[in-house]
């Protein structure tokens, strides 16, 4: 059994809870923190719709040098766009991993920054890993979203916010 069709399942099924959660990410909040060190909501929705594209790159690369290539925040600043965006990262990273092979998923890829190497990991740990970094700042924008006494939605249930069973 292939594994790419495993993988489409749970990226599209991940997909519904993240646009919900991106949904609710108000127009007059995009600058708002939690704290002087933390993102702002701007830069962690953008970053969550973003992360979608990490399949395209580990499927079209060997690797990812920070020192070659900075990351530079999107700077999205309305809740219609951001989703516009993560629709688009979305389709890329669906579309990518549905042209792909499981033998794609064995091949080497590489996190550095110059000649330091952070990881070696397979391309298909990369996938996963960018699945779990969704997943991780998803959690994070709801309680940025919760502070500033934003409803949430549920994830895998309800939230506190919606009607139980």
């Amino acid at each position: 059994m292939s594994i790419i069709p495993i993988l489409l399942k749970e990226m599209e099924q991940e997909a519904q809870t993240t646009r919900k959660m991106l949904e609710r990410v108000p127009n007059d909040k995009f600058q708002w923190q939690p704290h002087e060190k933390s993102m702002t909501i701007q830069r962690l929705a953008n970053h969550i719709a973003e992360l979608p594209t990490w399949v395209s790159m580990a499927l079209n690369t060997s690797e990812l040098d920070f020192d070659k290539n900075p990351y530079v925040n999107n700077p999205i600043d309305n809740t219609a766009d951001l989703l516009k965006f993560f629709e688009e990262s979305l389709e890329s990273g669906k579309t990518t991993l549905a042209q792909a092979s499981d033998t794609d998923l064995e091949k080497e890829w590489t996190l550095r920054k110059g000649d330091y190497i952070i990881s070696v990991s397979t391309k298909g740990e990369i996938i996963r890993m960018a699945y779990s970094q969704i997943v991780h700042h998803r959690a994070q924008l709801g309680v940025y979203l919760r502070l500033p006494d934003v409803p949430i939605p549920g994830s895998y249930g309800p939230s506190a916010d919606e009607h139980a069973f």
